[in-house]
């Protein structure tokens, strides 16, 4: 996929509508229209990258806030880890970014699913 076919960057550059949670100067934040779960939000950058592997040491920083935004987002979503690890269901939330195709990746620009609720989670 291409910049210019790049559904993914059609939602961040607002032609495509997405029930936003979230959105700065570096990544746009939205509800799955097919969730895998409960709660599933994607993490989009606006930069365009394809892949995690695409990445580059320029990159650091936006990785680095995608990772400490998402727990921001689950405790705002009511999945915040409360330190119980005996209680699976709605006390947590799944961080996930696939690569490639052996790693399920569908759409080739960077981005996070942050799942949470009771488990079993549908495949993604």
């Amino acid at each position: 996929m291409t910049h210019d076919n790049c559904i993914f960057c059609k939602i961040v550059a607002g032609q495509i509508p997405s029930a936003q949670v979230y959105s700065d100067d570096d990544v746009v934040v939205f509800k799955d229209i097919n969730p895998a779960a409960d709660l599933h939000l994607l993490m989009v950058p606006r930069k365009h990258i394809a892949t995690l592997q695409d990445c580059q040491p320029e990159d650091q920083a936006l990785l680095g806030k995608m990772m400490l935004l998402a727990p921001k987002l689950a405790r705002e979503q009511g999945y915040a880890f409360d330190g119980d690890a005996t209680n699976i269901d709605g006390n947590g939330f799944r961080v996930v970014m696939n690569t490639g195709p052996g790693g399920g990746q569908e759409v080739y620009h960077l981005h996070m699913h942050i799942l949470a609720g009771p488990r079993p989670w549908k495949r993604m």
